[in-house]
């Protein structure tokens, strides 16, 4: 699988670190333990177009955002981390 680093260009897979799902939203400090619970434990495994963290470690050492169709794994585009991190 390539993906297309929006600095290196398009670069093997084996260059980044998946942090996941980019759609799960860390809870308040104040939301409790359920809230926790279920954001840490409990997620979506959908077929189809999903946007995950890919972290460029072997490259530029820059956080994306990538989109990638979980039954295909064909990617469908790649863009920097809003603030860098993920």
């Amino acid at each position: 699988m390539r993906i297309p680093c929006p600095f290196c260009g398009p670069r093997d897979s084996r260059e980044f670190v998946t942090r996941g799902d980019a759609a799960p939203v860390r809870p308040a400090q104040d939301a409790g333990e359920a809230a926790m619970f279920d954001y840490v434990y409990l997620r979506d495994n959908p077929a189809g177009e999903i946007t995950e963290w890919w972290y460029h470690a072997s490259g530029c050492r820059q956080w994306l955002r990538v989109t990638r169709d979980t039954v295909t794994h064909a990617v469908a585009g790649a863009s920097l981390a809003p603030d860098g991190t993920a």
